[in-house]
């Protein structure tokens, strides 16, 4: 069972009491049409046996549970050459409750209020000379998601272990953390409230969504009146745990086909986390639906970024003075790309070698033409996100 059999057997229903946008509309095409004879392929014979089996091409779209598994790959490959030898952290930076109404509204604003929000608290944490006094290595993943896909937007943060002084010098944290929760979660959230409030200026996107005074006043008393969570998981260990650990969180969508257990005329049924084990969760389709495309990201929204020595100017240059500062070499790129080669190899051999005589390949021998796809009316354009 597949997202691309749910959507294909419940979405008309969905669509035909829902208009989506132009980005959830683009990704219910492209899962629908997902290793279907929609996008065309390649017939496929053993050149012992003479099996044929028939190839579909993939959507590629970073929402499809089908084809992240390259993209993952990809990623890491390119990943291994900036991995330092250090010890990781991971923290995560969660948005309160009190915000979801306005993300509805204006889900590109207040994710990049919230990447530059944990983004700058790490880096005035870093920067000071109490706690590390240098540049960090970070990068940021945003999800939004909860296991039973209600909302839920945060960020992961996955830290080097130490910073690169103005000097030049490479500073390891003294305790086995990095930042104290607490403070972290008080500078965030003030970092983030700051901006929420410049929001509301003339002119600015959010300002109608939070002019009224009275509203604005309520929300932010709300939003005042905790601590926001902000917390830290034990530090990894060598770069291999970290790449390890790493594939876990990069591609993830919002709900993978593993956890799909099955589907009738009116439900969806699927895995979730519990305590203890898991447990089985039943929907009913179209809100099933619903959900998932609550976490269809804007248009060219870029979900995983890099900051301080890892940010894209100059990282080349500070990756090689962090290396010079921790006494160990620059990783060989042709080492890198071989390893992947031979893999990509490995994986290409194995998917070519025929299941039924074991003996023959797998080569092409026609291509399948790609159909024209039918867009619903009610899946038009709507705008963002």
């Amino acid at each position: 069972m597949t997202l691309g059999e749910v959507f294909r057997r419940h979405g008309p229903a969905v669509l035909a009491s829902h208009v989506l946008s132009s980005a959830r509309a683009k990704v219910w095409r492209a899962i629908v049409a997902c290793r279907t004879a929609v996008l065309g392929g390649h017939v496929e014979t053993c050149d012992c046996c003479g099996v044929t089996r028939h190839v579909y091409h993939s959507c590629r779209n970073r929402h499809c549970p089908q084809c992240q598994t390259r993209a993952r790959e990809d990623w890491l490959a390119k990943r291994r050459q900036e991995l330092l030898p250090v010890p990781y952290f991971h923290l995560v930076f969660t948005l309160p409750h009190a915000l979801h109404a306005l993300i509805g509204q204006r889900p590109r604003l207040i994710y990049e209020m919230l990447f530059g929000a944990a983004s700058a608290t790490l880096t005035e944490f870093g920067a000071n000379r109490r706690w590390l006094g240098g540049t960090l290595a970070f990068s940021l993943l945003l999800h939004t998601w909860k296991q039973d896909l209600g909302r839920h937007v945060h960020v992961h943060a996955l830290v080097a272990g130490g910073a690169l002084t103005p000097a030049g010098e490479w500073k390891s944290p003294k305790r086995g953390f990095l930042f104290p929760v607490k403070a972290r979660s008080g500078v965030f959230r003030g970092k983030f409230m700051a901006a929420l409030g410049e929001a509301r200026g003339a002119g600015q996107p959010l300002a109608e969504a939070l002019a009224d005074e009275k509203l604005w006043r309520a929300l932010r008393q709300q939003l005042l009146r905790h601590d926001w969570v902000v917390y830290a998981k034990q530090p990894l260990g060598g770069p291999e745990q970290v790449l390890e650990y790493l594939a876990r969180y990069t591609h993830r969508v919002a709900i993978s086909n593993e956890r799909l257990v099955g589907m009738d005329e009116t439900t969806v049924r699927f895995r979730v986390r519990a305590t203890p084990g898991k447990r089985v969760l039943q929907l009913p389709a179209e809100e099933f639906i619903e959900r998932f495309l609550l976490h269809v990201l804007p248009d060219g929204f870029k979900r995983i970024r890099h900051y301080g020595l890892l940010a894209p100017a100059a990282k080349a240059t500070r990756l090689a003075l962090a290396r010079q500062a921790l006494s160990v070499p620059t990783p060989d790129p042709l080492l890198t790309a071989t390893v992947q080669e031979f893999l990509q190899r490995v994986e290409r051999a194995a998917w070519a070698r025929c299941p039924h005589c074991h003996e023959g390949r797998f080569v092409p021998t026609a291509v399948i033409p790609q159909l024209r796809q039918a867009t619903p009316q009610s899946a038009s354009v709507r705008g963002p996100p």
